[in-house]
């Protein structure tokens, strides 16, 4: 498919299979240039009809139906298809290709890299390794038979056989019992090293762990093993659900498009999600690497036991398994922080996505390229949609919601109206109209007004809810919206409980009865719902929602709030400072929350908050309340800083990560004070860091100095840490988002840097995503230089992984509110872009809808 004429595939136009594969038998005969693969479809449907097979960059070697050999007359053959025109109602189809992994740059379908072969199938890579119907309503249960020269060959399931070939070759076999769409098989095989560990579940089954990793690394697997293992048990109880096979296998190879897959039984993942050891690895690393090995080893059951009915249900199983992994953090770290760090990601991102050219619903209604649609929307908005029915129901009506759920469809692929079915039949609950998150795109905003009348004594508030136009949507019907309210008094106590609101309408009033005046009132405690609220009243007590809130969301949500309309509106800033500095005193919080109430709202989130955004201006902005901060504050978060130093032996867990946090959010506003003892003080973090998470904390100040200390930093890190390619990735990435007015030509230049290659995703992230999304004030120069810089990238992408390609495209879609020059500045490269011939579907599905032309 090339941009002359894209194939727009649409919901609406689903139909169920003709035909369906019951069993599949896979034979590979390894190889880098060249891998054979046989596979033997088990098959029944409605015959007679035509059969339509998916198939790309596929070698077609043979094809027999009940063992007689086809001919060319008997099926066609195009680029993207194989097709046989009229097949029985029950057959077995043998099907015989050739592949070359090592010429697959996409990294999509079987790959080799580093020397391993590995696959990744979903969305829709299966069909670049056989002719199939690669879609995931169609399950079946796979047997693998893979022959090579590799001592370790892996693929899903139970191993059932092992044989040596002679002359060096083997032959393993696997059959995983459990039927599974084909984006859900997996193979590896490579020489790599095993971390091993086992799991007795709650039924007394024995699991054998193993974590493969390249050689040399298998001892930075431990934490991702007791991650694992936590996981596991968490699942059981808090969910009741079980591990279900003998065997759980992960793989951590250094190139993969994705963060990780969940293949049953196998999943595969990037390796930065796996790795760590305080030398190499942040405080950051070890939370991710807890919640993406949850994530995966909680869609055994959200996602491979029941799976999706079509692409367009992708949040059915990537939504749901967002809330539980995000869950599962929670449980294992600070509840309320966890929920402030996913709203900071939901914001950043979503929000963006929601008032950009690329606004779509959870469940979307068309898409040309599968692989664009997995977005904030789909995973972390999908995921606030399923919290919102958690809080709704209640964690009892939720579980019995999930216990139906697997009642009806285990073995199945389904929808998300199943699911919301599902929810709604177990607890007697009437969703209809919730139903429209699923639908409705946008960012839906609540106008509040608050009344109160002395003579009742009762508090009325007025909200109004709106949601603005997106692409394909001009108007939008009034959702069903929980909203979790409380009212405060003189001290700062609740006046009650939380109420939980339920608006259904365009405007409604809700009334409190029997209550004194509330002295603040604390809206969408602990965001209940993902929406922006307007309430003007607000904005006199947001200091002292910051001191007294219960909610300690929305202590912190009155602190970025504050914190924003400062930062867009202007005003002095004394008042906040003073605020802030009380909660830094305030000895009763969790250290890892003063972390985040310290931390300044970003620009992407402030830039959606705006009309007309100056990059350069907010900018400005930003560092000059950051250094009024520090002023304001210089003595307290010195001896904060001072105060969370820690002698004790380097620990990822939540209380010392939280120590740390604080007192690099102190650093972190020392050295916007300018003075020669405070870069002192950075650079002398830097040098004395026991660990990675110290070390890049002072090297991501240090980036933005003109000053040797920089260049000593620099090339430090870099002879430290040459040999490691993930933690290189770091180096990159923080030049990258350096405020210096030659960040651009010094990222141009690591282009040619030899740990930067474009075949390998995690660079690409790290150096061009790393400048085009993190550094706003760079991207957007004046002169259009940062556009021409990602538009070059992308069309070099095109040539070699278009799906990366088109993942470091969106900041040039995000157009909109800048001003007029720089708006025709990034319009033009995307028309380049879009004016390449033979461009992917990948890169000209967003350029084009980023350019509103589609």
């Amino acid at each position: 498919m090339t941009s002359d004429q894209p194939k727009t595939i649409r919901l609406a136009d689903y139909r169920a299979p003709l035909y369906r594969i019951d069993t599949v038998t896979l034979e590979f005969d390894l190889g880098e240039e060249i891998t054979r693969v046989k596979s033997r479809l088990g098959m029944s449907g409605v015959g007679g009809r035509p059969l339509v097979l998916d198939g790309e960059d596929l070698k077609l070697m043979s094809l027999a139906l009940d063992g007689r050999a086809l001919g060319a007359g008997d099926y066609s053959l195009d680029d993207t298809s194989l097709t046989i025109p009229s097949p029985p109602a029950a057959f077995t189809l043998d099907i015989e290709t050739e592949i070359r992994p090592r010429d697959n740059s996409k990294l999509d379908g079987l790959y080799v890299s580093g020397g391993i072969f590995c696959t990744q199938c979903e969305a829709e890579g299966f069909r670049r390794i056989t002719y199939f119907l690669d879609r995931p309503d169609v399950m079946a249960v796979y047997t693998t038979i893979i022959r090579g020269r590799h001592p370790v060959m892996l693929s899903n399931g139970n191993k059932t056989g092992e044989e040596d070939l002679g002359d060096g070759r083997r032959m393993v076999a696997w059959h995983d019992p459990f039927p599974k769409p084909s984006y859900l098989f997996a193979l590896v095989a490579g020489d790599l090293a095993c971390y091993r560990d086992s799991f007795t579940t709650a039924s007394g089954r024995q699991v054998d762990l193993r974590i493969y990793v390249e050689h040399g690394k298998a001892e930075r697997c431990a934490y991702a093993m007791d991650s694992l293992k936590r996981s596991m048990r968490w699942d059981e109880e808090r969910f009741g659900l079980e591990y279900d096979l003998d065997l759980f296998n992960i793989v951590a190879v250094s190139d993969f498009n994705m963060g990780a897959m969940e293949n049953k039984s196998l999943n595969i993942f990037n390796d930065k999600y796996v790795l760590a050891d305080p030398e190499t690895a942040t405080d950051d690393d070890y939370a991710h690497i807890e919640a993406i090995i949850a994530h995966e080893y909680f869609h055994n059951w959200t996602g491979d036991r029941v799976t999706c009915r079509d692409w367009f249900q992708l949040s059915l199983k990537e939504g749901l398994t967002v809330f539980r992994d995000q869950e599962f953090s929670a449980d294992q770290r600070s509840r309320a922080v966890k929920r402030i760090a996913d709203v900071r990601v939901l914001r950043a991102h979503q929000f963006a996505e929601d008032g950009g050219p690329l606004a779509h619903s959870v469940r979307p209604e068309s898409y040309m390229e599968i692989n664009n649609f997995y977005t904030a929307t789909v995973y972390e908005k999908g995921a606030e949609v399923i919290r919102m029915i958690h809080t709704l129901l209640g964690e009892a009506g939720f579980q019995a919601g999930m216990r139906l759920y697997f009642e009806r469809h285990d073995g199945q692929a389904v929808t998300c109206d199943d699911f919301v079915a599902a929810m709604s039949d177990a607890n007697d609950a009437d969703l209809d109209q919730f139903k429209l998150w699923y639908s409705q795109a946008g960012t839906p905003q609540l106008n509040v007004d608050g009344a109160y009348d002395a003579a009742s004594r009762t508090y009325s508030l007025t909200i109004t809810q709106s949601c603005p136009a997106t692409p394909g949507q001009d108007r939008k019907r009034p959702m069903h919206i929980p909203l979790s309210v409380g009212l405060l008094d003189e001290t700062g106590a609740d006046m009650g409980e939380s109420r939980l609101l339920q608006l259904r309408q365009a405007r409604q009033t809700f009334r409190f009865d029997d209550v004194d005046e509330p002295r603040a009132v604390s809206l969408n405690r602990n965001f209940s719902a993902p929406v922006q609220i307007v309430m003007n009243a607000a904005k006199a007590s947001r200091g002292f929602l910051m001191a007294h809130d219960a909610d300690l969301f929305n202590r912190w949500e009155a602190a970025q709030q504050y914190a924003t309309d400062l930062l867009i509106d202007g005003g002095a800033h004394d008042d906040f400072v003073v605020s802030l500095g009380h909660t830094l005193r305030d000895r009763g919080l969790e250290k890892a929350f003063v972390a985040q109430i310290l931390a300044l709202p970003g620009e992407d989130y402030l830039a959606s908050r705006v009309s007309l955004y100056d990059p350069p201006a907010l900018h400005r902005a930003r560092e000059a309340l950051r250094r009024a901060i520090a002023g304001g504050l210089r003595a307290a978060l010195l001896e904060c800083y001072r105060a969370n130093h820690s002698n004790r032996p380097y620990s990822p867990d939540a209380e010392q990560a939280g120590q740390r946090a604080l007192k690099n959010a102190a650093l972190y506003y020392l050295a916007a004070l300018g003075e020669e003892d405070m870069d002192d003080l950075v650079a002398g973090q830097y040098r004395a860091a026991d660990n990675m998470t110290d070390r890049v904390a002072a090297l991501r100040l240090l980036v933005h100095m003109d000053s040797p200390l920089r260049t000593e930093a620099l090339d430090d890190f870099h002879a430290r840490f040459a040999d490691d390619s993930l933690v290189i990735d770091k180096w990159m990435g923080l030049q990258a988002m350096s405020f210096l007015p030659d960040t651009l030509e010094r990222v141009v230049a690591l282009l040619d840097h030899p740990a930067f290659s474009l075949k390998k995703p995690n660079k690409v992230y790290a150096l061009i995503g790393g400048f085009a999304s993190g550094n706003p004030l760079h991207f957007h120069h004046a002169g259009g230089a940062g556009y021409e810089f990602l538009a070059d990238r992308v069309l070099e992408l095109d040539r070699v992984n278009p799906q990366i390609g088109a993942r470091i495209l969106a900041p040039l879609g995000r157009w909109q509110r800048l001003d007029e020059a720089r708006q025709e500045l990034m319009k033009s490269q995307l028309e380049r872009i879009l004016a390449k011939p033979g461009l992917s579907r990948d890169i000209y599905e967003i350029a084009s809808k980023s350019l509103g032309s589609k």
